[in-house]
């Protein structure tokens, strides 16, 4: 059984993480990287927004015009509480598995939670777990809200330290 081709987005993530491989900080045209990779700008803006997440370890600025750039920096906190404060202030009143998953990995590589913890939060905020609300869209808010208290409890300690 094949598996099924690549998409064209994570082939622009990975060739822009190939980029951030050896540094910290890369600054870009978008339209060089669309005219790479024969897309529309656009398609670079859902990469970088999609993939390139505060959550995911990266801070993204863009200029937008003629003389525009996309500025993509990795971020390295550890248990920082304005880091914490920052994914809060990110955290959206409906968060899927994916989006949970993605902030507790930050957390696990900046060693705020260590490989044991992340994997027991998992579960607790797992589709399987929640599914006792029938509705995705409560499912999805109990989740923001269930991470919210976590990260509010992290950042307590953080500033405790």
């Amino acid at each position: 059984m094949m598996m099924a081709d690549r998409s064209m987005a994570d082939c622009i993530e990975d060739y822009l993480k190939e980029i951030l491989r050896d540094v910290d900080q890369v600054e870009l045209k978008r339209s060089d990287i669309a005219t790479r990779f024969n897309v529309v700008p656009s398609q670079i803006n859902y990469v970088i927004k999609t993939r390139f997440t505060l959550q995911n370890g990266y801070l993204v600025e863009s200029k937008r015009g003629g003389g525009g750039y996309i500025r993509i920096s990795k971020v390295t906190v550890g248990p920082d509480a304005h880091f914490i404060e920052a994914l809060l202030q990110d955290l959206p009143s409906q968060v899927t598995v994916k989006q949970a998953n993605d902030i507790l990995t930050c957390l696990t590589r900046e060693h705020v939670l260590t490989e044991h913890e992340k994997c027991l939060v998992q579960t607790l905020l797992s589709k399987e777990t929640l599914e006792v609300l029938a509705m995705q869209d409560a499912q999805a808010q109990l989740r923001a809200r269930l991470l919210s208290q976590l990260l509010n409890r992290l950042r307590f300690e953080s500033e405790r330290e």
